[in-house]
């Protein structure tokens, strides 16, 4: 017997009414504008190729393959997209697996802080790790009920729903637990390390 995914609804998403779930200088739309830097990977998950791996300031560094990612128990989250392009996209149902499952099972030590996602093509964005493992937060592989597309992050992305969205990284491959932050691949080229919509925090240190 099939049980109910369980679902989180992001706290965002409980702001009020459109007008105030929308962060400053963001107009909302119905659609997923495709926003990504180079070619989209082609991707292959099923091959054997194809690994996640969780790894860094861990206790127990591990990879798991497509299938059994797939396998793990999943979840819903409601949210709220906001792109610092300054579109918003309001009730969104993304479905996967809780990042905070995937880190607990690497058993972060004590003084890990931080996130580094890597994904296909070199592509990287930091985190703090609290953040990353809030509980609307998912490594996602369907939205809205069907799966993913190629260039919105197929075959895995992760969904930090509560910063902007380039920090929810398209192709997940890795997630690097670290002691002490680094910008990853935007942030390098001027993009904020934190990146909160509500403050705007665009672009800068």
């Amino acid at each position: 017997m099939e049980f109910p995914r369980p679902r989180i609804i992001s706290t965002d998403t409980l702001r009020g009414s459109p007008r105030d779930r929308t962060p400053p200088a963001q107009q909302l739309t119905a659609k997923w504008p495709v926003l990504h830097h180079g070619r989209v990977p082609n991707v292959e998950p099923f091959d054997a190729k194809w690994k996640l791996r969780v790894f860094g300031h861990v206790e127990n560094p591990y990879e798991l393959d497509y299938a059994q990612i797939r396998a793990m128990p999943a979840t819903d989250v409601v949210c709220d997209m906001h792109c610092v392009t300054h579109w918003s996209r309001l009730d969104n149902t993304f479905t996967g697996v809780p990042t905070k499952q995937i880190v607990e099972l690497a058993k972060p030590k004590r003084d890990a802080k931080f996130v580094m996602c890597h994904s296909e093509a070199g592509f990287t964005v930091n985190l703090p790790l609290d953040e990353f493992i809030a509980d609307d937060c998912l490594l996602a592989y369907a939205h809205d009920g069907a799966d993913i597309t190629p260039e919105h992050g197929w075959p895995l992305r992760g969904l930090v729903p509560r910063l902007y969205l380039w920090k929810s990284a398209k192709w997940i491959r890795g997630i690097e637990i670290r002691s002490t932050d680094a910008p990853g691949f935007w942030e390098q080229n001027g993009y904020h390390m934190h990146g909160d919509p509500w403050t705007e925090e665009r672009f800068g240190w």
